[in-house]
């Protein structure tokens, strides 16, 4: 088995998590733009 450094892991920990908030963020976003836009429309 090969050692894990604690920080290697926390910083995978840490781009996960980043990559998660950015990933619903955009969802939001892009959620909110469409209702946006068929509100605009109708």
């Amino acid at each position: 088995m090969l050692p894990v450094q604690p920080l290697f892991v926390l910083l995978l920990v840490g781009l996960l998590g980043l990559f998660f908030f950015g990933f619903l963020l955009v969802r939001r976003t892009v959620t909110g733009l469409n209702e946006g836009y068929n509100d605009g429309r109708s």
